[in-house]
């Protein structure tokens, strides 16, 4: 016997009130229940958005934690080093993240059971061996460009690279946990787990008498990220070991190296694109500005939630489709964009309308960046105002076109960084953020409906896909 929300009402509410929200309690239950591939798909971008609104809160509170502990300077040198620590060890997995949740599903579905076994082996040991290769050539390049660099990201950094391997782990498992529909091992190790225990070891470390420094922070980052994937990685393995039987495995490196390349490309201009206007702002500006910068980012995570989440949820089904019925892949893709659209349009007038209190909350300073905020949402709308169209692309086998339209809109957000920040300061950092993902948006909806026929835009009726 399970719980249903309709029958619960019919049970406990005046019959009125029940009858009134049966259809809405009829969705409910569709979503929870439903066995097929869109009530999956809906119950992992349920879960993915549970949990990114729970890890939402853990964030900003530690973040303002950490905040008042270390002082917007100290604060500003942490976050640009764990930004840029978190982009390298998501981009040394070099695509296999993303490419091991196409090839899985389909494995398991045409019964390779001998390649499930070679791809979910030999991912690990290359996102292992390549991550701590790139970890040690970028200390090195640190040390030497030392002379080049403020004596007070040296050292930070050199120590922030301890944690490329670890994250590029943890990214590999979450791409293994969400090509099987685990939503909770997918993310909960790094937006719930990870976030606790960093704020967790700061704390006592800071109790032990350590200074409240960037350089505590980090060695707190660096306790809590292999404390967390070597947790994952057990529970992970220990779950796959009961889904997939002991036996031979093939290795076709090549093809799948080839197929990660241009996904490789996607993922790194993606996060690149996200994460850029931050490292900009290191780049010209001091680390006060950086940590109020950032702050007025974090503000927004909640929006940004909602459009990862929906992600998250149907990237497997993309390409379990693609190579089904064409309509049924049209009419899913389309219902994802209103999945992506409304729930962010309601989450960023709420973010406006609590921003400056949220933001006080870091110190008094940081409220310089609430108006920023007005400028931002604009980009992150008009993101999900067009779904998740690059998961559509990758999982397509249009990674290639995917790969050049961030390019060009990582190049635009580049460009319009350098011309703009030295003029307008945190203001053009901002304009440079939402014109560029604007322009993303756009784009990325054009190369779809060239490609594949299918209008991913929220306002342009399903009659519009071919």
């Amino acid at each position: 016997m399970r719980f249903s929300a309709a029958t619960t009402a019919g049970r406990f509410l005046p019959q009125r009130w029940a009858l009134r929200m049966g259809p809405l309690l009829g969705r409910i239950d569709a979503v929870l229940f439903t066995a097929d591939e869109r009530g999956e798909a809906s119950r992992m971008s349920v879960i993915a958005f549970s949990v990114r609104i729970v890890s939402a809160v853990i964030a900003f509170v530690s973040q303002v934690l950490m905040a008042r502990w270390m002082g917007s300077f100290e604060y500003g040198i942490f976050v640009l080093v764990w930004v840029t620590m978190v982009i390298v060890g998501n981009l040394a997995c070099l695509g296999f993240h993303t490419s091991v949740i196409r090839y899985i599903p389909e494995y398991r579905e045409r019964g390779l059971m001998d390649e499930l076994r070679g791809i979910v082996l030999a991912s690990r040991l290359f996102v292992l061996i390549a991550s701590t290769l790139i970890a040690g050539l970028g200390a090195l390049g640190v040390w030497l460009a030392a002379p080049w660099i403020e004596s007070y990201y040296v050292i930070p950094f050199i120590l922030g690279v301890i944690c490329l391997p670890m994250i590029a782990m943890s990214d590999l498992l979450s791409g293994l946990a969400r090509a099987n529909s685990w939503a909770l091992f997918a993310l909960s190790p790094t937006y719930l787990v990870r976030p606790v225990l960093i704020l967790l070891f700061m704390a006592l470390m800071l109790a032990a008498g350590y200074a409240p420094d960037a350089r505590t922070a980090i060695f707190a980052s660096i306790a809590a990220t292999y404390v967390t994937t070597l947790g994952q990685l057990v529970g992970v393995t220990q779950r796959m070991e009961r889904q997939i039987p002991s036996g031979p495995m093939k290795v076709h490196f090549a093809q799948w190296f080839i197929v990660s390349l241009p996904i490789f490309l996607v993922e790194s201009f993606f996060f690149l694109l996200t994460n850029a206007d931050v490292l900009m702002v290191g780049a010209y500006m001091d680390p006060n500005d950086v940590a109020i910068y950032f702050a007025t980012v974090k503000t927004l995570a909640l929006v940004h939630f909602v459009y990862f989440a929906v992600k998250a949820g149907v990237a497997q089904r993309y390409a379990q489709f693609t190579h089904g019925d064409p309509q049924r892949l049209a009419a899913f893709a389309r219902e994802t964009v209103s999945w992506t659209f409304w729930p962010s349009l309601l989450m960023a007038l709420l973010v406006l309308a609590l921003g400056e209190p949220m933001l006080v909350l870091f110190g008094p300073e940081f409220t310089s960046g609430y108006p920023l905020l007005f400028l931002l949402v604009f980009g992150v709308v008009a993101r999900a105002a067009v779904g998740p169209c690059e998961s559509l692309l990758t999982m397509s086998g249009n990674q290639n076109i995917c790969a050049a339209v961030y390019a060009m809109t990582l190049a635009f957000n580049i460009a319009l960084n350098v011309l703009l920040i030295p003029m307008f300061g945190l203001w053009g950092a901002a304009m440079a953020t939402a014109f560029a993902m604007i322009f993303e948006a756009g784009a990325l909806s054009f190369t779809v409906w060239r490609k594949l026929g299918i209008a991913m835009l929220i306002f342009v009726p399903a009659k519009g896909a071919a």
